[in-house]
């Protein structure tokens, strides 16, 4: 049940930076770098949630299912 709730949290935060994003590039006049940063966090985040589901599955916690078999 965790497991599902942190991959869930994850998701949640990683479209709320790429909205974050969206938001900053339509709206940011000035030439900062906040778009860069929203969407450097994004793809942080995107990485570390594949790398922790691949270490969950290598240690057992998640269970993939054998649906090409």
């Amino acid at each position: 049940m965790w497991t599902k709730l942190i991959i869930v949290a994850f998701l949640v935060v990683i479209v709320y930076n790429l909205g974050a994003g969206l938001y900053y590039m339509m709206t940011d006049r000035s030439g900062s770098d906040r778009v860069v940063k929203a969407l450097t966090r994004r793809i942080g985040l995107s990485v570390l949630l594949i790398l922790l589901v691949i270490l969950g599955i290598w240690l057992g916690i998640i269970k993939p299912h054998d649906l090409g078999r």
